[in-house]
């Protein structure tokens, strides 16, 4: 059994938590020559009867997204990460982390903060960390922010 990984995900929300499960991925995968997945799932649930009257949110949730994750990838290969994917996609986080990308990347490890929700959205919707851990068929790692240990 190899200890190795290949293809790391990494779920990025733009909360304080996924920065530091940023930090680990990036050491994770530069150590272990890795290509590295950075991942916005783009909560459709969220905003669906607003979009309705107005398809913009949809492309501005779109470019925000986009520019957050290639600014990680920016740092990503400046810390000398070699082979770093940019992933945005409309759906459900849990689904899409959890079970789509991994099975269409070959992931054998997912990175994600311990949370990233407030607690409200937690409570209504469910942690997505807590789902990864429940459903996903590779390792996963979940990052909690120094002053939470």
């Amino acid at each position: 059994m190899s200890m190795d990984y290949k293809q790391i995900i990494i779920a990025i929300d733009g909360s304080e938590e996924a920065e530091w499960a940023f930090k680990k991925a990036v050491a994770i995968a530069d150590r272990n020559e890795a290509t590295l997945n950075l991942v916005n799932i783009i909560d459709t649930r969220s905003y669906s009867s607003a979009e309705a009257y107005d398809r913009s949110i949809a492309e501005s949730a779109y470019k925000s997204a986009e520019e957050l994750l290639n600014n990680y990838k920016a740092e990503a290969v400046q810390a000398g990460v070699q082979n770093v994917n940019v992933i945005v996609e409309y759906g459900s986080p849990k689904v899409m982390i959890s079970k789509d990308l991994p099975k269409k990347l070959n992931a054998d490890l997912i990175i994600c903060g311990a949370t990233g929700l407030n607690a409200v959205e937690r409570f209504i919707m469910g942690s997505v960390s807590e789902n990864i851990v429940r459903s996903a068929k590779c390792d996963v790692l979940v990052i909690r922010r120094p002053e939470d240990l």
